[in-house]
């Protein structure tokens, strides 16, 4: 695959061929002796990672070829506008989920479009059904409630002198083609086995990188002002978590469990807790919603 719409999307696009975890791969990349030829919105990408992490440093293994690794490199003060303030950088993993919810969404639709035409073709009244697709805090996509995506977030050491990051690289995972026996977990799935057709994988990345950098690029014009740029009305309208009964396990391993109200100013989701009737901000976290337990 020669990724045309993929790398039309960015300024610079990097596929390897095999990577240990390209979010390393990235970070190397753009905090060395060649860091100037990795711009903002430059991005690697593999579809055989060996050595990739999820949240809180767990492994993230698959089968060659059946998932995409996808780093994009963010530069908040890159010259065309300037740095975040740091509070602002909580809703950068929002956004990247935001956009693959949105990616997914279209993906999805597309298939069961052309899904609708063939049986239609066949005499099939009823065609496939329609699926939920939907932001989990802070960072999964699920479909109809099993993880098709998740993203991590990690920023780049500051510049000397300089107190802000470098940049960001924003880390996705996203299940192409995985079967039933190849899923990592029981609660996963992959666009495959949600829609019944092979995804076109340069489509759905071509469509995640330009909607990420579309909407990170207006929060930034922004100055990090997640209402006056759209982005808390663009993430709370995709995010299946507000509203839902939620389990929250702590850092420290406290439980949090109660109703998950919607998110705050620096894109902490606020949730009404059982015990206490008071509304708590949490900032990191695992959220189960308890409506799939």
């Amino acid at each position: 695959m020669d990724w045309e719409r993929s790398r039309a999307a960015v300024p610079r696009f990097e596929f390897l061929e095999r990577a240990g975890s390209t979010n390393d791969e990235l970070r190397i990349a753009a905090t060395g002796a060649d860091a100037s030829t990795w711009p903002h919105g430059a991005v690697v990408v593999t579809d055989e990672q060996t050595a990739g992490r999820g949240r809180l440093g767990r492994s993230w293994l698959a089968p060659s070829g059946k998932t995409l690794a996808i780093s994009l490199l963010l530069r908040p003060g890159d010259g065309r506008a300037p740095a975040l303030p740091l509070e602002a950088y909580g809703w950068i993993p929002l956004i990247a989920g935001a956009a693959m919810t949105e990616a997914v969404r279209r993906e999805l639709d597309a298939a069961r479009a052309a899904r609708l035409d063939e049986t239609a073709d066949d005499g099939d009244a009823d065609g496939p059904g329609l699926l939920d697709v939907e932001l989990k805090w802070p960072n999964d996509v699920l479909v109809s409630g099993y993880k098709v995506c998740g993203i991590l977030s990690e920023l780049l050491p500051p510049e000397p002198g300089e107190a802000a990051p470098a940049g960001v690289v924003v880390g996705a995972g996203l299940n192409l083609t995985l079967d039933e026996h190849d899923l990592p977990t029981l609660t996963s799935t992959s666009l495959l086995l949600a829609s019944g057709r092979r995804p076109d994988a340069d489509a759905v990345l071509a469509d995640y990188l330009a909607g990420f950098l579309e909407l990170f690029d207006a929060y930034r014009a922004a100055g990090g002002d997640a209402v006056a740029s759209g982005v808390a009305a663009r993430v709370a309208s995709l995010c299946g978590t507000i509203g839902e009964e939620v389990r929250v396990e702590l850092p420290g391993g406290r439980m949090l469990l109660g109703t998950a109200e919607g998110l705050d100013p620096d894109g902490r989701l606020l949730v009404l807790d059982r015990e206490s009737d008071e509304s708590q901000a949490v900032a990191a976290g695992d959220v189960t919603h308890l409506r799939y337990e």
